[in-house]
């Protein structure tokens, strides 16, 4: 058995302390001077959190912001191109009109009323919600409404979700790893704040992976190049093996590769409300993974990283990432805010809201074999009106009659959970049946 095949785990390793200690051992070896490659790191990182800083100084938004109508006629900036590499995540302003958000927000009120949701909340199930006062969620899970539905296959959203896409280098050491052009559908909830709400928000952290970005072979090929000591080759846009990646099983595992995760704002948000912050370095995670091999870190710790946890980041280990954190601009019903799946983001807390917070999740989940199965999975749950199975098994809609139904889906929706033209006719032809 080689070094590598005793330190890589394709399952969760039965003893976390042993697996991580085997791991730092081995990637330290292919490394060689980790310090001489983590300053590095931190000499790029400075520099990208100083233009952040003077950005934010002189009353800039450090958020690339980009006009839908430039995305629909082909003439966004270069400039502002270069710039979402940069930072890694968007604003797009009015993906949709003010009129439709405002309207499916309504809806949804409409829905979940009519269903006598208040009644059957049995509360938040395994910390996925927020902490508000109100006895209401903050995020509701519910998934099959018109509204959000509509959202998802509009043909607005397909154009953005393409966009956002092909800001990655989909093809890459002879292989294509996704269709930068055809979003695998992905479900997600809704978040509803009420004005005058409390909420403690959420502390900064990525998605997607944790200890499994040390751990899993897959992973260790995503991150090849920093692994090997490589890091002006570390290209955080290239998607090789992303779509390769299996997750340890948990409650806050995604069975997807997500390009950018993202929500659409169904109400007029102030940035100082509660609202998204991230810190907009996508190259920021090369300080990540590196940052547990230097010699001040206990040698069975990642830096605080946990299975079952999202990988957190704090000011213990991570002190010069803390300070560019950088909030999203205000945002008005149907603009959309998006941000690279390696990004590390966070929800400020907020006292006696002012106005609604409220936003359809909607990621960018690029069509790739990985997606597709799951997308297969996530078709029946929507015919039963069940959870997507990435989240907590509640399938308060099964008895909703009023939920979105297959025969309202359009051609983007069909393919987003692909469903073909010729399985529709086989489902209709079997609900004809006495």
């Amino acid at each position: 058995m080689t070094e590598t095949e005793q330190t890589s785990w394709e399952n969760p390793p039965a003893d976390y302390p042993a697996a991580i200690k085997a791991v730092k051992k081995m990637l330290r070896a292919q490394i060689g001077d980790v310090e001489g490659l983590f300053a590095k790191i931190e000499t790029f990182v400075r520099a990208e959190v100083e233009d952040i800083v003077q950005t934010k100084a002189r009353g800039e938004s450090v958020w690339p912001i980009v006009q839908y109508s430039d995305i629909e006629n082909g003439t966004v900036p270069q400039e502002t191109l270069d710039l979402i590499h940069r930072r890694g995540c968007a604003v797009i302003r009015g993906q949709v009109s003010e009129d439709t958000a405002t309207g499916w927000d309504q809806s949804l009120v409409d829905y979940v009323d009519s269903n006598d949701f208040d009644k059957k909340y049995r509360g938040p199930a395994d910390n996925f919600f927020g902490n508000l006062k109100a006895s209401k969620p903050e995020i509701y899970p519910i998934y099959w409404s018109p509204a959000q539905m509509e959202a998802r296959q509009h043909e607005h959203t397909a154009k953005v979700q393409s966009f956002m896409n092909a800001q990655w280098k989909s093809e890459s050491k002879g292989v294509t790893w996704f269709d930068p052009d055809q979003d695998a559908m992905y479900p997600d909830r809704i978040r509803r704040r009420p004005p005058g709400a409390n909420s403690n928000g959420l502390g900064a952290h990525t998605d997607s992976g944790s200890v499994e970005r040390w751990l899993t072979p897959a992973y260790q090929q995503v991150f090849s190049s920093l692994f090997h000591g490589d890091f002006e080759s570390f290209d955080p846009w290239d998607a090789a093996y992303r779509t390769e990646v299996d997750e340890y099983p948990s409650s806050t595992m995604c069975s997807v590769f997500r390009s950018f995760q993202g929500w659409l704002a169904m109400s007029e948000m102030q940035h100082d409300q509660g609202v998204l912050h991230v810190v907009p370095i996508p190259a920021a995670m090369a300080y990540m993974l590196i940052r547990p091999l230097l010699n001040d870190v206990p040698e069975d710790s990642l830096c605080g990283a946990e299975q079952g946890m999202a990988l957190g980041v704090d000011e213990k280990w991570h002190p010069l990432l803390m300070d560019a954190v950088s909030g999203i601009p205000d945002v008005k019903p149907g603009d959309s805010v998006w941000w690279h799946s390696d990004v590390i983001h966070s929800v400020e807390p907020v006292t006696d809201q002012k106005g609604w917070g409220n936003v359809i999740y909607i990621p960018a989940a690029p069509m790739c074999e990985k997606n597709a199965k799951y997308a297969a999975n996530v078709a029946e749950r929507f015919r039963l009106g069940e959870s997507p199975t990435d989240f907590p098994k509640e399938d308060y809609e099964t008895d909703w009659a009023n939920r979105f139904k297959e025969d309202d889906l359009n051609e983007i929706g069909a393919r987003g959970l692909g469903i073909t033209r010729s399985a529709r006719q086989a489902n209709h032809a079997a609900a004809a049946q006495p």
